[in-house]
């Protein structure tokens, strides 16, 4: 079972990350995606949703047209894990064969 990130393992894990912010209000992650399309942003969406279902850790996410907008957090844990950091880092990888 995953746990919750001690603050500095998160500080750490984050500085790892490029452009991925905490969100304010709750303990989370978010990244904001732009894309030249639709059918870009959507293949995307499919590419992240099968790296999801295999981590079985899903990211909460929203589209408009060329835009998506990810957050990550571990709602069993109350907050962040070592899944969402794992996670963002395999969206990154996503985003940029994209």
């Amino acid at each position: 079972m995953a746990e919750r990130l001690k603050p500095e393992d998160r500080a750490a894990g984050l500085k790892a990350l490029t452009d991925w912010h905490l969100c304010e209000g709750r303990e989370a992650i978010s990244k904001s995606f732009r894309f030249r399309d639709f059918r870009q942003a959507f293949g995307f969406m499919t590419e992240v949703a099968l790296v999801a279902e295999k981590m079985n850790h899903h990211p909460e996410w929203f589209n408009v047209y060329r835009s998506v907008d990810i957050t990550l957090a571990t709602h069993d844990v109350g907050g962040l894990s070592a899944l969402d950091l794992e996670l963002a880092a395999e969206i990154d990888r996503v985003a940029n064969r994209s």
